[in-house]
This record gives structure tokens, C-alpha cells and sequence, in this order.
């Protein structure tokens, strides 16, 4: 599909019909306190939907009970393999480049300034990574597992967030379009996926082009959960970049909710890495992985580590050759992956799960065995726009 300012512009005046429609339905008839109550007793799919439930709701989750039936599951298995294979990268890239990349964009960082929920970096991030590790789980789209009641409140949040904004005239849609609109899911859809793995590439991970390709058409899953229009989203790397290069261009620039979010981001891991000497690694890692041009905007500090930063990839090269090489190595640094993704994770949550509800106001191992194919090195597509 082709992207252009037209179609872009017509993307920001599109939400998500069907949980805007629930939650419009829900705040009319008062019924957000009871529905909230009874959905924190519905986190695993196939359970039963608890008696007293709106009837709205009712339908909404019926509704969008399933994944879309075009799922590739083998490719989906891929996917999962190639998350346990680079988790704690992973993870790495969505806390120091997809995080600062939403807020490198001005209205983006209008709108999780303005919502009180997502104001704090800890709970976002805490919420993205669970909802990550639960979608990366064997089973996530089967009875019993975490992730589909995930998706289904988390569809239900935005739709919220769409409802206070607009309502309490907080919103300016006709400069800005609909808050949290199709373009701007789809921008965070790249975030996620393709900017993740632009990061890994930049910092010198081991990827195949299997293994790539299969990690973006998981978040085209999650994407399609979430309420995003799949006559319009990049199907391919290559669809995804020339998208993400005219949403940043179109979009991208400074602004004062940008640099007050990326303290405070910068601000949580400081306290998550242990003492203080290393603190400074957390604002080298963003500046290495999202540039100097970004990182100047969000007033990320310069510090000595910008430097050492760079020999990053060099470190994680061996790493990744002992992997490679050695299937005890591969076993012990998968290992040490999830370990480190589990700590991050608790330390975020403070052990706790998180909650996805509707604001009334704003404010077990993996256990998978397998070989992860590491043929045809990935690179990432070619920019679109010069």
C-alpha cells in the first residue's frame, strides 16, 4: 500500500468504532464503576463472564474474544521463538528507543501528559511489558492464558481516553484529528515492532530474516487486536517503513511534555540499575538508539558513556557468536535473558499485575525447545524518503 499526506490525514480522523461505541455506551448508562469491578475476576481467556456484567460489555467481549481468523500459527510460533531468543534486547529496545520514539512526537506526548493514568513511565512501562511477555507466551491465544482479556482492556483504555479527551474538550480535533487515532496506532504498531528491530540491529543482535519478519506479524496480530484498520496497516518491513518514515516526518519535533516524560523514563531505570555509577549508561543507551537529533529534542544529557555505549554492539557480538557456537552457551544466555526481563518486570510492577481498566477521569519458564534459524541475516529496509 502507498502512504501519502492525504491518506495519513484521513487515518487521524478514525478511532475505533466498535470500543468507542462500548465505552460511550457504558458512561452514558453509568455503568463504568461496575463494569471495572468485575473485570479485574476476568484475566484469562475462556473464563466465564461474571454475572451483573453491562450487557454492552457483555457483547464488546464476545465480540473480540478470538484472534483474527487469517493467523498464521506457525509464523506466530516463529515469532515466539525468536522472542525468547532476544528477549532482554527486546526489552532493551522498547524501554530505551520505542518508549522515547512516542515521545518525540509532539501530540503523542500532549496526550500521555494529559492522562493522568499514563503519566508515570513505571506503570506504561510495566503494562507494555507484561502485555509483551504475555503475547510472547506458548498458549497466548488459547483458554486459560493472559493475553486476550489484555487486549480487550487495553482496547477498552484508549477507547476512554478517546471519550475524556473529546468530551472535556481537551482535545483540539480539528488541528490534531481524533486522539489516539489509526494513524497514530499504526505509528505505535512501528514502534513496537519495526523500531524494536531497528534497535537490535543498531545494537549488533544476531537476527535472521525469518526471525524478523515473524516478530513484526505478531504485532500485526496484536495490532489487528487492538482496533487497527487492516485495510490500512503495512503488511510487510518494507510497507512498515515507508509508514513509520512519513508518520516522523510528518509528526517528530520537540516539546516540553517530550523532554518531561524522558526524565522521568530516565529517572525509573537510574533507580532500577543498581547504585549510581551506571546511571548514566540509561541516557547513552537512549541517545545511541534513537540518534542525537532526537535525543537533543527530549533533552536527553550528554554524558561520557555516549562514547563507550558504542562498543556495545562489539560486546553483544561475542555473545551472540558463543550462542552461536555453543548450545550451552545459547541455553545459559536464554537463561539469563528471561531471568533479566522477569527481574526488570517485577521491579517495575513491585511485583504486582498490572490492572488495564476504563479511568472514570483522567488520571511458569517458557520452556520451549527448538533452533531458531540464524541464516540470512536480516538488515533492516532501506529509508523511504530521502
Amino acid at each position: 500500500m502507498s502512504y501519502t499526506e492525504a491518506s495519513m490525514d484521513a487515518l487521524r480522523q478514525a478511532g475505533d468504532e466498535l470500543a468507542d461505541a462500548t465505552v460511550a455506551t457504558l458512561f452514558e448508562r453509568g455503568e463504568v464503576g461496575t463494569f471495572n469491578t468485575l473485570m479485574r475476576y476476568v484475566s484469562t481467556a475462556g473464563a466465564p463472564l461474571p454475572d451483573g456484567l453491562p450487557d454492552v460489555a457483555r457483547e464488546y467481549l464476545q465480540a473480540t474474544s478470538a484472534p483474527p481468523t487469517w493467523v498464521d500459527w506457525a509464523e506466530m510460533e516463529k515469532a515466539r521463538l525468536f522472542f525468547i531468543d532476544n528477549n532482554v534486547h527486546i526489552s532493551t529496545a522498547l524501554s530505551f528507543a520505542s518508549m522515547p520514539a512516542c515521545y518525540v512526537v509532539p501530540h503523542v506526548a500532549r496526550l500521555l501528559s494529559a492522562t493522568h493514568g499514563l503519566k508515570y513511565p513505571s506503570k506504561r512501562m510495566a503494562e507494555t511489558g507484561q502485555f509483551t511477555v504475555y503475547l510472547m507466551q506458548p498458549g497466548a491465544f488459547e483458554a486459560g492464558s493472559r493475553f486476550i482479556p489484555a487486549a480487550q482492556k487495553v482496547r477498552l483504555l484508549h477507547a476512554s481516553i478517546r471519550h475524556h479527551l473529546k468530551r472535556e474538550n481537551r482535545w483540539d480535533t480539528t488541528t490534531l484529528g481524533v486522539p489516539i487515532c489509526q494513524e497514530d496506532m499504526i505509528g505505535g504498531q512501528m514502534f513496537f515492532s519495526l523500531l524494536v528491530l531497528d534497535s537490535l540491529h543498531r545494537l549488533g543482535i544476531h537476527m535472521s530474516t525469518e526471525g524478523a519478519e515473524a516478530y513484526f506479524y505478531a504485532w500485526r496480530v496484536v495490532g489487528a487486536m487492538l482496533g487497527v484498520d487492516q485495510d490500512t496497516v503495512p503488511e510487510s518491513l518494507e510497507e512498515a517503513r515507508r509508514f513509520l518514515d512519513l508518520y516522523m516526518i510528518r509528526h517528530m519535533g520537540p516539546s516540553e511534555e517530550g523532554a518531561h516524560l524522558t526524565r522521568q523514563l530516565i529517572d525509573l531505570y537510574e533507580e532500577v540499575v543498581p547504585g549510581t555509577f551506571f546511571d548514566p549508561i540509561v541516557s547513552a543507551l537512549i541517545r545511541h538508539l534513537i540518534g542525537d537529533t532526537c535525543a537533543d529534542w527530549l533533552q536527553v544529557p550528554r554524558t561520557p558513556w555516549d562514547t563507550v555505549v558504542k562498543a556495545v554492539p562489539h560486546l553483544l557480538g561475542i555473545l551472540e557468536t558463543i550462542e552461536d557456537r555453543s548450545p550451552l552457551g545459547a541455553w545459559a544466555l536464554d537463561r539469563l535473558g528471561h531471568l533479566t526481563t522477569n527481574l526488570e518486570l517485577s521491579s517495575l510492577t513491585r511485583g504486582r499485575v498490572m490492572h488495564y481498566a476504563i479511568p472514570e477521569q483522567l488520571k511458569n519458564d517458557y520452556g520451549v525447545t527448538g533452533t531458531v534459524l540464524r541464516n540470512h541475516r536480516w538488515t533492516p529496509p532501506a529509508p523511504s524518503i530521502t
